[in-house]
C-alpha cells in the first residue's frame, strides 16, 4: 500500500525545481514534510480536511503553509483538501448551514426570504462595475451575514470535528496495519513452511 501511495505522490525534487516553488526551498526541504510516518500523514490529512472544509478558496496553499509550520506530510495535506470538490461542495455546505442553523437556533429561511436574497444579489451583480473593490468586499460580507452566520458556525464545527476524526482514524488504522503486519511476520518466523 505504501508503495502505491509513494508512486502517486509528486517527487520532492520535482517540486523543489518548480519555478513557482523555488522560493520555498528552505522550508520545503525538511524531510518530515515528505516522510511517510503515522503521525505525519495523519496530521497532514487532518490539516487538509480542516482547510478543505473551512475555507472555500486557496485550500491547498493554506494547508501547505500549515503543514510546513507543523511539519506534517505535505502531499497528504494537499490531497485531502479535495474533501470538498465540485461533487461534494453543495451537500457539505448545505449540511454545514443546517448544523449552524440548529446550533444557533435560527429558523430556516423561507422561500420569500431566499427569493429576496437572490434578487438583491442580482441587483448587486448589476451594480458591481460601479462599486470599488472595497465596496464590493464590504457588500459581500453583508450578504454573508444574511445566511453566513449559520454557515460559518457549521463549517467551523465540521472542520474541527472531521479534522480530529481523520487524525485519530488514520492513526488508529496505521497502528492496526502495523500490528497485523508484525503478527504475520511473527507467524511466518514461528511456522516456516
Amino acid at each position: 500500500m505504501l508503495e502505491r501511495l509513494k508512486k502517486l505522490m509528486p517527487a520532492k525534487d520535482s517540486l523543489l525545481q518548480n519555478r513557482w516553488l523555488r522560493w520555498l526551498r528552505p522550508w520545503l526541504g525538511h524531510p518530515r514534510l515528505w516522510h511517510l510516518s503515522r503521525k505525519g500523514v495523519a496530521l497532514g490529512m487532518a490539516i487538509g480536511v480542516f482547510f478543505g472544509l473551512l475555507i472555500p478558496v486557496a485550500q491547498i496553499p493554506a494547508s501547505a503553509i500549515a503543514s510546513v509550520l507543523l511539519r506534517a506530510h505535505l502531499p497528504a495535506a494537499a490531497a485531502s483538501t479535495l474533501v470538498t470538490n465540485p461533487i461534494t461542495f453543495a451537500p457539505v455546505y448545505y449540511a454545514a448551514y443546517e448544523l449552524g442553523r440548529v446550533i444557533l437556533r435560527e429558523d430556516a429561511a423561507t422561500e420569500e426570504e431566499l427569493a429576496r436574497i437572490v434578487e438583491r444579489k442580482a441587483q448587486d451583480h448589476a451594480r458591481a462595475t460601479e462599486l470599488s473593490l472595497g465596496q464590493q468586499i464590504n457588500q459581500g460580507w453583508q450578504r454573508v451575514g444574511e445566511i453566513g452566520k449559520p454557515l460559518i458556525v457549521g463549517l467551523s464545527i465540521l472542520a474541527v470535528t472531521l479534522g480530529l476524526t481523520v487524525y485519530f482514524g488514520v492513526s488508529a488504522i496505521w497502528a492496526l496495519r502495523v500490528r497485523l503486519a508484525r503478527r504475520q511476520r511473527l507467524r511466518k518466523m514461528r511456522n516456516p513452511d
